[in-house]
């Protein structure tokens, strides 16, 4: 399974972004090699449709599991309709939140 986190920086321990669309990068977790891919998130350059532009980059990475703090309305209906589950998280590094999802503390948006 791939988890993506929104993040503020490059390290596993560096915090999450609450942001989506606009967030600096993306970490994706995959659970299986427990291994972590870093992105440059494409969209928080968009003068427009940052969250669609984001969202299609989580899309086309494949992964089953997004956790950040605020989707737009725009993000919501595109990855809602992809079959990404998606989580919210209020504050922590990428690692923490990632463990509260793991550990089912949660709550899907």
């Amino acid at each position: 399974m791939k988890i993506l986190v929104s993040s503020l920086g490059k390290e596993k321990t560096d915090d999450f972004d609450t942001r989506f669309g606009r967030c600096d990068y993306f970490q994706i977790f995959d659970t299986e090699t427990k291994e972590y891919e870093v992105l440059e998130n494409r969209g928080k350059t968009s003068e427009h449709g940052a969250g669609i532009a984001s969202s299609q980059q989580a899309i086309d990475r494949d992964v089953d599991i997004l956790i950040t703090g605020h989707l737009g309305p725009n993000a919501f209906e595109v990855l809602g309709s992809s079959g990404i589950k998606l989580y919210s998280a209020n504050s922590g590094t990428v690692e923490e939140v990632i463990n509260l999802y793991i550990e089912g503390k949660l709550e899907e948006i």
